[in-house]
């Protein structure tokens, strides 16, 4: 793979390293999306001393380690007037490791010492154990997600075709030559790790083997409404709804899958109701299919599927970086994919990847909900080649194509105009 700085992230990281105050800087997100490649892009891109060590060893270091690295930083900023950078990759390896950093840190505000600091984890869930609660107000969070479609593209070559089927893992996408040592990659290298290190290790988990049958369950209905009976009545063991729906939010935490909940309008009804299962990169998905990158294109069902999900995903990863709420709307026969709320604000999405004139379920939502934007993301020419619009305009406000601004390097989902209607 071929060097390639995710301008958008390496930006925001610079500029928090410099100017007032000190505050760490934190990064969390998916295994093998670049995080420890940025880092040290900008430890490569940093004029003054810098001082980068990780905690992946054979035996993990203890807090001591900490304290050492840290150390050595402070006296880099004695010997001269310019500011430290001290990257720690892999910190939530160390037990209470974020009780040390704290004390660390208040010494260094205490004395206006001159260090920056990058902190990095590839276990989301105990990175975001530590910071929830030792490290309030210390710290700022930067969220690094899977690959965009522009970052595919531009990076790999990729065609929007193929950024649905192999998903947004760099690692894997040097692979996809190979779809069989592509998927074996995905299934052990990913999956698999974070099942079992992110996860079980981590996390109280009374039916490991339940855990494993629900993350099964989960991809292989990406994008669709599961009850939780449903799920009771196909996962072996499965005890009560509780319990999915506690195995649910540990694999939302550890960034392979969200439950999405029903808008209602409130939150007491949206709490409890029938997820919508939504994965965060569809390699997790068509890895674990026996068909290959074709096939899985000639099945209009699942592709639509795929589609639909690829563009959840990226809504999921907007809400976090901007505030605000992900939900599925559903009322008897009328659904609409997504909704997405911010304050007052709220704008249904829907998903076409076909050709289609039903627009009940956005119309029905527009009804129910007058204040709301509508959007339709489509990649199918037929919306953008009729002589009429006005039918259209009747249950759309925006339309957004897959494809049409692709000249524009826009994103799938996330391009100028949806960011710019989104807000």
């Amino acid at each position: 793979m071929k060097t390639y700085i995710r301008q958008r992230f390496f930006r925001l990281l610079w500029n928090r390293l410099h100017g007032l105050p000190r505050l760490l800087q934190v990064v969390v997100g998916p295994r093998q999306v670049g995080k420890t490649t940025l880092a040290k892009q900008i430890l490569d891109r940093w004029k003054g001393p810098k001082l980068y060590e990780t905690a992946d060893q054979p035996t993990p270091p203890t807090v001591l380690w900490i304290q050492k690295q840290w150390d050595d930083a402070r006296r880099l900023v004695s010997m001269g007037k310019q500011e430290v950078l001290l990257i720690l990759d892999e910190v939530p390896k160390i037990p209470r490791w974020s009780e040390v950093v704290k004390k660390l840190a208040d010494e260094d505000a205490d004395r206006d010492i001159k260090l920056r600091v990058v902190l990095l984890g590839s276990s989301a869930l105990l990175m975001q154990r530590g910071l929830s609660e030792s490290l309030a107000g210390r710290f700022e969070l930067h969220r690094h997600p899977h690959w965009s479609f522009r970052e595919c593209e531009e990076c790999f070559g990729l065609s929007a075709d193929e950024y649905l089927y192999f998903g947004g893992y760099p690692g894997a996408l040097a692979l996809r030559k190979d779809e069989d040592r592509w998927k074996s990659f995905v299934r052990d290298s990913l999956i698999e790790t974070v099942l079992s290190k992110d996860v079980l290790l981590v996390s109280p988990v009374s039916k490991p083997a339940l855990l494993r049958q629900a993350f099964g369950l989960a991809i292989a209905y990406p994008a669709e409404i599961v009850s939780y009976q449903k799920m009771l009545g196909t996962l072996q063991d499965a005890g009560n709804t509780t319990t999915i729906a506690s195995y649910l939010r540990l694999l939302s935490n550890a960034f392979l899958i969200c439950p999405l909940e029903r808008f209602s309008g409130s939150r007491v009804k949206q709490r409890g109701s029938t997820p919508k299962i939504l994965v965060l990169d569809n390699a997790l998905v068509t890895a674990m299919l026996e068909t290959n990158f074709k096939a899985t294109r000639k099945d209009t069902a699942l592709w639509g599927r795929l589609t639909e999900n690829a563009v959840g995903a990226q809504l999921y990863w907007h809400v976090q970086d901007t505030g605000g709420n992900l939900f599925y709307w559903r009322d008897r026969q009328d659904e609409v994919d997504f909704v997405f709320t911010r304050g007052r604000q709220i704008v249904a999405v829907e998903v076409k990847s076909g050709r289609s004139d039903s627009f009940h379920g956005l119309s029905a939502f527009g009804r129910r909900y007058p204040v709301a934007k509508r959007m339709i993301v489509t990649s199918a020419k037929e919306f953008l080649s009729r002589e009429s619009s006005e039918t259209l305009a009747e249950y759309m406000d925006y339309q957004v194509a897959l494809n049409r601004f692709r000249d524009k390097k826009d994103v799938i989902t996330t391009g100028k105009k949806l960011r710019k209607h989104l807000g």
